[in-house]
Order: structure tokens, then sequence, then C-alpha cells
């Protein structure tokens, strides 16, 4: 039997060890979701999926703390923000219940010409079929909310398979939902190999694939997807800030410190590049490094631990070896710089890199943000704009005519206005255009996915 150790990003300690599904196995978790949605009887009536996410909500309140520090233990979040995760887990599972008296179809004139006449015709949404889910490591619970609480809220069976970094919270919140009373058969939990994960996610019984990941993972599995299958993808960025001279540094720096640093940088819309005029430039760095300075670098159990772990030792390498390059580029690095251990690395900023650096020009998912100055606004946005990612960005500016100009000019599917990039509730919109990836995250927004619209038209008696 092949398994999977779980390993505290912190020091690398084996927290537990799951065993991979073989093909077989997984071939018949996904023949039992075929024939689930092919057998419209054994679909679930709204109000007991209602009951059972909430029953489900429910269970993860009395489990929160338990919870959060698990999240904390298997992916190196600090626990502070771990919890707010778990919150965040716990309204999304209530959302999804919510959102079912939103999910609903509509009439359609049908006499609006002579053909039409004499006919009433309207739309309802029924589940597309099987869902396959592959997530990602930096919201280990909350990711897997994301992509099975609308599954289970619109009668989709899904097929859940978590980071390997990070699968206990996904294997918890599974359990939990068996707990609320969900049959086995409409969510199976699984780890598996490469290409049997490949397998399962290409395979012509997968009707929709929702995947949170690296751009080159998912694009290379939204190519192989099989005629008729539908997919939604979650990719990363490298999110652009403006900060306008008309702003009170000191106001807006708690702001920009945490969108930069949270989760140590892991989360795929983190402040990454700060443009700044010129006008302020010295004395928004010096006030950056100030701040970054206070930032509590540990072991993510720990309650005043501000920036954990990074994920895996080849992580901390690779930021390493980046802000390296910039170093050597000629770039400043006012503070920061170094790796602390295997897998913490110093919150680090970087004065004007070049922009063909991989700091500047790829995601840096790790605890470095990048500073530059500019003397017209137009080249900010230009630069901002000069990357093949295109997620959330932000401006931050007391001129409501430079807000409207920054909404215009940058190139992203949501501009925050006096907050950073990272911004997200979970009802609105979240989504990467260009290679930041494709359709539409966000819990009412996925469960429209799941759902296919079927029309029927009723040729009324003369």
């Amino acid at each position: 039997m092949t398994v999977v150790k779980v390993e505290n990003p912190y020091n690398q300690e084996v927290i537990a060890e799951l065993a991979l599904s073989t093909w077989d196995e997984l071939d018949a978790m996904l023949q039992q979701a075929a024939d689930t949605i092919a057998d419209k009887a054994q679909r679930l009536a709204a109000h007991e999926r209602i009951a059972i996410l909430n029953r489900c909500a429910g269970l993860m309140l009395e489990q929160k703390d338990e919870l959060a520090m698990l999240i904390a233990t298997e992916g190196g979040k600090p626990l502070k923000d771990a919890i707010i995760e778990v919150d965040r887990a716990i309204d999304g599972v209530q959302l999804a219940a919510k959102e079912l008296l939103g999910l609903k179809g509509e009439q359609i004139p049908m006499d609006l010409t002579a053909a039409g006449a004499g006919r009433l015709a309207f739309t309802y949404r029924e589940p597309i079929g099987p869902v396959v889910a592959v997530s990602a490591f930096n919201h280990p619970l909350n990711l897997i909310v994301h992509q099975v609480a609308p599954a289970i809220a619109v009668n989709a069976p899904i097929l859940i398979k978590p980071a390997n970094d990070t699968p206990l919270s996904a294997k918890k919140f599974v359990e939990l939902l068996y707990q609320a009373g969900l049959d086995e058969k409409w969510c199976r939990f699984f780890l598996a190999k490469r290409e049997d994960t490949e397998r399962v996610v290409t395979d012509p019984r997968t009707a929709f694939f929702t995947f949170i990941g690296s751009p080159g993972v998912g694009w290379y599995l939204r190519s192989k997807l099989a005629p008729g299958t539908r997919c939604a993808l979650e990719h990363g960025g490298a999110a652009p800030v403006i900060v306008d001279k008309q702003v009170d540094i000191d106001a807006i720096l708690p702001s920009i410190v945490k969108g930069g640093f949270y989760h140590s940088g892991q989360v795929c819309v983190s402040v990454q590049r700060i443009y700044v005029d010129n006008h302020i430039l010295d004395d928004f760095v010096q006030k950056l490094v100030e701040q970054v300075g206070k930032l509590v670098v540990g072991d993510a159990r720990e309650g005043n631990t501000d920036c954990g772990p990074l994920i895996r030792p080849k992580e901390c390498q690779r930021v390493a070896e980046w802000v390296e390059q910039a170093r050597e580029s000629g770039a400043q690095i006012p503070i920061g710089g170094k790796a602390l251990t295997a897998t913490l690395y110093e919150p680090t900023v970087i004065l004007n890199p070049s922009d063909d650096l991989n700091v500047s020009s790829k995601e840096i998912f790790g605890p470095v943000v990048c500073v530059y100055g500019y003397d017209h606004i137009t080249e900010a946005y230009q630069r901002a704009n000069n990357v093949p990612f295109s997620f959330q960005a932000a401006v931050y500016t007391q001129s409501l005519e430079v807000a409207l100009q920054a909404q215009h000019q940058l190139e992203a599917s949501a501009v925050m206005v006096n907050d950073h990039s990272a911004f997200r509730v979970d009802w609105m919109p979240f989504a990467g255009r260009k290679e930041s990836g494709y359709g539409i995250g966000g819990i009412p927004y996925t469960m429209h996915d799941f759902t296919e619209e079927k029309m029927v038209v009723i040729k009324l008696p003369t």
C-alpha cells in the first residue's frame, strides 16, 4: 500500500499517513457517482440538502478549535488566521444552503413572433453530473468548502482530491458531512498518484472539473479533458498595488502589510508588486520596513505568530534563489532577504527590482513584496499590466479621479480601492484572467457552474 506522509511544515515532523487510492478504487467511486446522478430517484430534496449542510456547519462550529489547529499544523497558516479560515468555512457551508433559494429558472416569453404563439416556456436548473475537484494547500479547509459545499447543495456527486501536503482538513470536512447525514455516494475523498488523478479528471464520466492550483497543472489538465467536460480553473497571480501620492502612508500600511505577508504570502492574490509615487517613495519604504520588522515569524501553532513556514523546503529554497537573483542584479533589500530555517523565510522587501526578474514577473508565493517608484501613474499602470497574470489588483488614493482611472486601466478581474488585493468575501465573484484562471469562483457562481439550465416548452391547447 502506497501512503502519503503528511508533515508539519514548520519542523517536517510526520503527523499522519494516508493511503493512496488505486485506480480500481477510483474507477468504482467515479462509476458510483455516475450511477447516482443517472438515477433521479436517488436525488435529495432541497430541504434535505439544506438540513445536511446546516448540521455540518453546526458540527464545524463545535469543533472550531480543533479544525483551526489542524490547519495550522498541516498547512503552516498562523493560528489566528486559521481561526478566521474556519469561521469563513462555516459561513461558506451555510451560504451554499441559503443560495438554493436563488437557484431557479425563469419564464421565457414565446409569443414575440407568430411562430412561438400558443406556447408556454420556462427553464429550471438541474445538476450537471459527477464533479471532480482538485484543490490547493494554502486554505486547506475553506477551498474544500468552496468546491464541495456547492456540489452537495445542487445534488451533484463529487470526488475531492486535496493537496497531498494538506489533506487532513479536507478529510475531516468530508467526515463531518457524513456525520451530518450525507450518504457517502455523494462525496468521496481521495488521494492518488498523479497519473491516476489525471485519469479521473479526464474520464468521460466526469461532467465538471474544478481546479485550484498552479497554472501549469491546471491548463495541462484542461487540455486533456474529455469532450463535453466543463471546468473552472483558479490559479495565481502577481498582484499589483498602486499607491498615489495623495495618501496617508501610516493609515494604509497595515492593510498593505497584511495583504503582502498574510500566510507568508502564500495566497493567490497576495500583494506582490507595489508601485509608489516617487514623491513619497522614501517615506513609504522607511515606514514599510518598520512595519515588516515587527512581524513575528515562527511556529504557526503559536498564537502570536504572524508569518509561519512555507509549505515545503523546496519552496523556501526557490524564494531564496529569486531574492538572491534580485540582489545580484542590483535591487536593494532594506529588510529580510534570507532563510531562517528549512521552511521559514524572513519577511522581505525588495526595492526597484527590474521588471524581467522572477520577483517581478512571476508569482512569488512567499513573504516577499517588491516596491517600485514611478514618476507618472500611467507608467505604473503599464508596468502593473505587463505580466501574463490578471487577478485582483488594488489602488490607494484619496482622489476619486485616480480611483476611477485605476479601475479602468488595471487589467484585473477586481480592483480594490483603499484595500489590499487579497480582500475577498465568499459570495463575490472571484476569477483570474489571462493565465490566472478560467471561469468564476465564489460559492453562488460555483453552484451555477455545477448545474445546467433545461427548458420546457408546452404547446397550449387551442
